[in-house]
């Protein structure tokens, strides 16, 4: 357990000592928000859609949590090029261990940067609906998290260049992002659409975000919860066992 807190931790200071990073990831939710939220609002309220930033903003904080937590995969590569890893695994501890240690911090830094989105969604003119449900929210924000810090780990796992990962996790990111309906509703899509979306995992995420936020959902709770957690706990396996084969 010592381990597992010491992972966890070390997640979490290395957050905290990048203000850079802090500020950075910032950047493309607020545009988001801003630019999509005010910009499409009124042809929104025009197709009888209500306001588009009560609409985009649990959208925009999935997706905060979702960059936050694929990229975290990126210090693994990191830790392997300047020896930390090997430290670490040649200690007598379990790696599925040390995974679920690195993936904790990881979901923790995402929670937490989803939250600060989440304020900054309150000062655009976004309105909970029920504040009551606000620790409904958060379990979806942290399932969110560990989904994809153990997607990005598993990832991570097999790859030792660290300019190349960027580029495939965009590849894999954007189309999960786009596809989720965190920008647009997801009735009445297409058929090939609607498929895709439906085998999203991101989907059930941004609906349990904004049935917790806003008390509509398209998928239900109960279906939103049970996708995240299989989902999740299927990735973390294949994250642990993809890492447990990481040579030193």
């Amino acid at each position: 357990m010592e381990v597992l807190y010491v992972m966890w931790l070390r997640q979490i200071k290395k957050y905290w000592r990048s203000r850079a990073r802090m500020i950075g990831s910032l950047g493309q939710p607020l545009l988001f928000l801003i630019a999509f939220g005010f910009g499409f609002g009124s042809i929104y309220q025009k197709a009888e859609g209500g306001n588009f930033i009560q609409f985009l903003a649990p959208g925009i904080i999935a997706m905060s949590i979702l960059f936050t937590a694929m990229f975290t995969g990126i210090e693994l590569i990191w830790d392997r090029q300047f020896g930390f890893l090997k430290e670490t695994l040649v200690a007598p501890v379990s790696r599925p261990l040390i995974m679920l240690g690195r993936t904790l911090g990881g979901a923790t830094v995402s929670v937490f940067q989803g939250v600060v989105v989440l304020l900054v969604s309150l000062l655009v003119g976004f309105k909970i609906g029920n504040p009551a449900l606000l620790p409904l929210a958060l379990l979806f924000m942290f399932l969110i998290a560990l989904l994809f810090t153990a997607f990005g780990t598993a990832i991570a796992s097999r790859m030792d260049d660290m300019q190349a990962f960027p580029l495939v996790m965009n590849f894999i990111i954007m189309p999960i992002f786009f596809f989720s309906g965190a920008l647009f509703p997801l009735e009445g899509l297409s058929g090939p659409i609607e498929v895709i979306t439906n085998f999203n995992p991101l989907s059930y995420g941004v609906d349990g975000l904004r049935g917790a936020l806003g008390g509509v959902y398209h998928f239900g709770l109960f279906a939103d919860l049970a996708v995240l957690v299989l989902t999740t706990t299927f990735l973390f396996a294949a994250g642990s066992y993809l890492f447990s084969k990481i040579e030193i």
